[in-house]
């Protein structure tokens, strides 16, 4: 079970709810340390999955200091909360949290994959898509509706920074998106390498090393 290094669960609940109380002191949701703690184990076993599959980080450790590990978190409990309760007010607040600390767009309400890793939160927007497990993205990359169409992420996608997919793209599993690239309402073929192209449009190439088995224990 995910063990957090630095606070217990209750230490977690409490933390949570003190920087809540900090960020929107207008007195609504007087019960969020209670139901911030009655579904603190849900979602850490979340967290968990996802943290035992990054090689950098140890298996079966939280450190709530730790950027990227906390932004997953914020996104897990308030995901876990919101399907399990429907208490908008307490979730968009944690939305709004991991917005201010750490610069990210990505709503209680979309469903993001089982495991994820997040290089450098800064400036990531996610839309209400479809995301495959195993995704990866950098800084500075959006995930986005064109006229209420949304993108289809495969399996193991990776975003490097700057990078942006609009629209109606059904993204292949195995794509990787090299800085700067962007997909406007277009497909990937799956298992290549997305560069920019001198005219406008995007060039695919075979990707010569499978990079997710540096990121994820595959």
């Amino acid at each position: 079970m995910l063990k957090p290094l630095h606070l217990s669960r209750n230490e977690l609940s409490t933390y949570v709810a003190r920087q809540l109380a900090t960020f929107y002191p207008d007195g609504l949701g007087s019960d969020a340390p209670v139901v911030l703690a009655a579904h603190m184990d849900a979602a850490l076993a979340r967290l968990g999955r996802c943290i035992n599959e990054v090689r950098w980080w140890t298996p079966n450790e939280f450190d709530h200091l730790h950027s990227t590990q906390y932004t997953l978190f914020l996104y897990y409990l308030a995901n876990t909360i919101w399907k399990a309760t429907g208490n908008r007010t307490l979730c968009t607040k944690l939305f709004g949290l991991n917005k201010a600390l750490n610069g990210i767009d990505l709503f209680y309400e979309i469903e993001m994959p089982e495991v994820m890793f997040i290089g450098h939160s800064v400036g990531i927007v996610f839309a209400k898509a479809t995301y495959g497990n195993y995704l990866v993205v950098y800084q500075n990359s959006t995930v986005g509706k064109n006229h209420g169409a949304a993108p289809v992420l495969g399996e193991g996608v990776v975003m490097y920074a700057g990078t942006a997919i609009i629209g109606t793209c059904q993204v292949g599993s195995g794509s990787v998106l090299s800085v700067g690239t962007h997909l406007i309402n277009t497909d990937t073929p799956g298992n290549c390498t997305v560069y920019p192209g001198s005219s406008g449009q995007v060039v695919f190439k075979k990707t010569r090393r499978p990079g997710l088995q540096d990121i994820f224990r595959l």
